[in-house]
């Protein structure tokens, strides 16, 4: 029996760009980067003052006791679902699959300061949520009745949420699956970071010479994927196909990125795709803007595409919308498929020119085409020396 092909037919974004996918797409041609100063709380004590923050006026999913993070969740999910009837959705056969970092940590931190201000009042529903959060939420609000997993792996959670969807498609556990991540920024979060001194205190600089540190985002990305004979039958438009998925440990150091790690998780996913890797026509990198990450990042695509890896278009969507930690994947799997339904790689926001040490083809200032038939790769490297790594390609019938 043949694996069944899985397709996206779905696509949802929240970010500091704003809400849609549309006006995510818009802002990434133009390379307008959604980083400035940070007013969700004080950042008095912190090293640095900006990051990629939902606007304040963002229209989200309402919800008396949703977290900041589930209600991004559920709006960037609703609008991933819009085009499916509600009985696809609210059935045995449907499932969850979503990553979070932080969960519901900012509330947590409110209820804390009010605690510490002996303050009256019982625990807030909101403080005693966990990092199962945005995927419960989204699977409560659609009524799906099938698996429901959040994945918690730090900067790869969405990208492992992408792969176990897949997994569950391909096996025939589920038809449909709604799968990405979501998180919110948090002090907890950003001054972690700032100890460890890999943030900037401009906006990141992924791949430019100058690099000198990531900037912190929140959001949630989306998609809704389904086996391509579940999405025939009920006459869905088809954005492209979600081919393979790799992962992968370093094994090698908890916050140090090791290059032998990062190329074994590309290599599972061209395998798990049987593709060869001439085939990837470009890269929508990790890509944080840390001088170690960029580095080890360009040399394990040296490592999977030799020479070629002077000539692959390469693109971080981290310059435009931060690093939203456990739901990057998802926003990035999001401008990946759009890259691919467009025909163009959206420019690494930034005005330097690319670091010449990396021997990378940056698409920078503008985008860049495509051919009419592509293989985007999405990569995700994190914390603790796990990797993940999602591969989209165009549809073909």
């Amino acid at each position: 029996m043949s694996t069944p092909r899985v397709v996206v037919t779905g696509l949802g974004a929240v970010s500091s760009l704003g809400v849609g996918v549309d006006r995510h797409w818009q802002q990434a041609l133009g390379g307008r980067a959604g980083i400035g100063p940070l007013g969700l709380f004080s950042t008095a004590s912190h090293r640095t003052a900006i990051a990629a923050e939902v606007p304040a006026d963002a229209v989200l999913t309402p919800g008396r006791n949703l977290s900041r993070t589930e209600r991004f969740a559920c709006t960037a999910a609703a609008e991933a679902v819009r085009s499916a009837p509600r009985q696809v959705l609210q059935s045995p056969r449907a499932g969850v699959f979503f990553g979070s970092s932080t969960g519901a940590l900012f509330e947590a931190e409110q209820f804390l300061a009010e605690l510490l201000q002996h303050r009256e009042g019982r625990l807030a529903p909101l403080a005693a949520q966990q990092n199962d959060g945005p995927g419960t939420a989204v699977a409560r609000t659609l009524a799906v009745q099938g698996p429901v997993v959040t994945f918690s792996t730090a900067c790869t959670s969405a990208n492992v949420a992408l792969a176990a969807a897949l997994d569950a498609l391909q096996s025939g556990e589920v038809d449909l699956a709604v799968a990405g991540g979501a998180d919110e920024l948090c002090e907890t979060t950003y001054a972690g970071f700032n100890s460890l001194r890999a943030v900037d205190a401009r906006p990141t600089r992924p791949f430019r010479q100058s690099r000198a540190g990531l900037s912190l985002g929140e959001g949630a990305g989306v998609l809704l994927l389904e086996t391509l004979d579940h999405a025939r039958k009920r006459g869905a438009a088809i954005l492209c196909e979600l081919a393979g998925a790799g992962l992968s440990c370093d094994a090698h150091h908890v916050s140090a990125p090791d290059p032998v790690g990062a190329a074994a998780a590309i290599g599972n996913a061209l395998q798990a795709a049987r593709l060869a890797p001439d085939a990837v026509t470009f890269v929508n990198a990790h890509g944080t803007g840390t001088p170690h990450n960029d580095d080890a990042e360009s040399k394990a695509m040296h490592a999977v595409f030799g020479a070629r890896s002077a000539h692959i278009p390469v693109t971080s969507t981290k310059s435009l919308v931060g690093h939203l930690l456990g739901a990057a994947g998802g926003i990035e799997a999001v401008f990946t498929v759009l890259s691919i339904v467009h025909r163009l790689v959206p420019p690494t926001a930034g005005d330097e020119a690319a670091d010449p040490a990396l021997g990378l083809d940056v698409v920078t200032e503008q985008a860049r085409a495509l051919p009419a038939q592509n293989v985007g790769l999405s990569t995700n490297l994190a914390f603790g020396g796990n990797n993940a790594v999602v591969l989209f390609r165009s549809f073909l019938p």
